[in-house]
């Protein structure tokens, strides 16, 4: 089925000059990305929600940031948001989590690629967005490895991450409408509008892998 977006984007001359700074950010930097900025622009109290606290737990923070971005595109690959799954963070590039520490998340538990501490997050991450059961297990597991502080803020940043995916989803934006001309965060291979169709097509792309999508 051909793709139809399904809420516009308003454009920046609409915006005041405070969300014009925030969506020259987010062109610049990525993670988020401009479209779905532009998207939540249409009620400024959701655009700032989303922005600060973005900020705040995501890219800043007590837990390691390349941990969140694990959890974060794990949540992609479960719900099925092509949108954010084919972003990456340049902050946790700059920090060293490479491109194949993405490649085995759905199967984090049985892969080498990952630390303990990593497993761990994910496991939290697959709890939450699959509504496991809350076992003494898990919890073991996830304060040997987590002070409650950095369980506080990685579990409100998976449940963040979860629902803004679950609906930018349905949305059927696309990468490179709005301030295009920049590939900040966007993951190898989708740097441009042709390079991001081609991918799409290709027939190792992730998301017409089976278990991509949640169940």
């Amino acid at each position: 089925m051909a793709r139809k977006q399904r809420i516009s984007y308003v454009p920046l001359e609409a915006m005041d000059e405070r969300m014009r700074a925030e969506m020259e950010r987010c062109r610049r930097e990525g993670t988020p990305r401009p479209e779905s900025s532009a998207v939540r622009a249409h009620v400024p109290a959701c655009f700032w929600a989303f922005a600060d606290s973005w900020q705040a737990i995501f890219r800043q923070g007590v837990c390691d940031h390349a941990i969140k971005e694990l959890c974060r595109v794990y949540v992609s690959r479960t719900v099925k948001c092509e949108y954010c799954g084919n972003q990456r963070s340049e902050l946790a590039r700059a920090r060293g989590l490479t491109e194949g520490k993405y490649d085995d998340l759905l199967n984090f538990e049985a892969s080498g690629r990952y630390s303990e501490r990593e497993k761990a997050a994910l496991a939290y991450a697959e709890a939450i967005t699959w509504r496991l059961e809350s076992t003494d297990e898990l919890w073991d597991r996830l304060h040997r490895h987590f002070t409650e502080p950095e369980l506080v803020e990685l579990g409100c940043f998976i449940a963040l991450t979860m629902g803004q995916q679950s609906w930018l989803r349905l949305l059927d934006i696309e990468h490179h409408e709005v301030l295009p001309g920049t590939s900040a965060s966007m993951a190898p291979g989708f740097e441009t509008p042709e390079e991001l169709a081609a991918s799409k097509a290709a027939p190792g792309y992730w998301a017409k892998a089976p278990g991509a999508a949640a169940g």
